[in-house]
């Protein structure tokens, strides 16, 4: 899915929503432990609830990790099953990724080759050639960690140089140089505010992956205030505030009140950018 398309999709939903799938099996309503696998069960109620409501699922690989097998063929059915039902949205492979060279080799292989991902977040602290073999794909997408949501990102990211560049806009000037917005896109965390605007300066065009909305307390109106531009530019996610909406055996129709909720306020945030 190249940025045009992706922006067409925003369009014609009316919505910017990607729904993260942190499915937890301490989490996910009781019933649902009575199933082959639960975990898939309880994605598929859930994407099938969200779906016309969204443009992008983001699974979280460590939820899916810690269960080992099991936890890796749920993530693939998932994924299976996003690609052949709603092939209108964006996998993102929530994975955060990077190594030395040959070994993020071995991780492009894993999503964009042996799986059917669309994007993985990687993490930029090794720099280039860390960063460079997830960027040997068409039409796959980089999604580089830059300012991201939680308290600690205030150890290192915002931390200046001599000169007062901080560290995430190093991140966004350097990276520049590896690929442009049709290719990469940049995560910054809902929580960091007004921070957007100084962002943008750096990076106009480009997509930003957006956590933060929800339950890690961070504001879409703000967001969307420093953050949009000409092409939505914003992909937001809301992982508990949606999945966790209600714990009984209607969690789905609670996931897709929560969703609906969030996309009737894009819509009308959407406006601002064709009026």
């Amino acid at each position: 899915m190249n940025r045009q398309e992706l922006f067409e999709n925003i369009l014609k939903k009316q919505s910017f929503l990607c729904v993260g799938l942190d499915t937890d099996i301490k989490k996910i309503p009781a019933h649902l432990l009575q199933e082959e696998d639960p975990i898939f069960a309880f994605n598929k109620a859930i994407i099938d609830a969200t779906a016309d409501l969204c443009i992008a699922y983001k699974p979280n690989l460590a939820f899916y990790e810690c269960m080992g097998v099991k936890g890796w063929m749920a993530f693939e059915k998932t994924v299976n099953y996003i690609k052949d039902n709603y092939p209108d949205q964006l996998i993102i492979a929530d994975a955060k990724r990077g190594d030395i060279g040959n070994t993020s080799a071995m991780y492009a292989r894993c999503f964009f080759e042996d799986g059917r991902v669309d994007a993985v977040t990687v993490a930029p602290y090794m720099g280039e050639d860390s960063v460079t073999p997830f960027l040997g794909y068409d039409g796959k997408w980089v999604i580089l960690l830059a300012l991201t949501s939680n308290k600690g990102s205030h150890d290192f990211q915002l931390t200046a140089d001599t000169e007062g560049e901080r560290l995430f806009e190093k991140v966004l000037r350097k990276s520049q140089e590896w690929a442009d917005a049709d290719q990469m896109m940049y995560v910054v965390g809902a929580t960091q505010g007004k921070a957007f605007e100084d962002i943008r300066k750096i990076v106009p065009d480009h997509f930003l992956l957006v956590p933060g909305v929800g339950a890690q307390g961070g504001s879409l109106e703000e967001v969307c205030k420093y953050g949009m531009n000409s092409q939505c530019g914003l992909i937001v996610n809301s992982s508990r505030g949606i999945i966790y909406a209600d714990k009984t055996e209607r969690f789905a129709e609670g996931a897709r009140q929560a969703a609906a909720d969030l996309q009737t306020q894009m819509a009308v945030l959407l406006k601002d950018i064709h009026s």
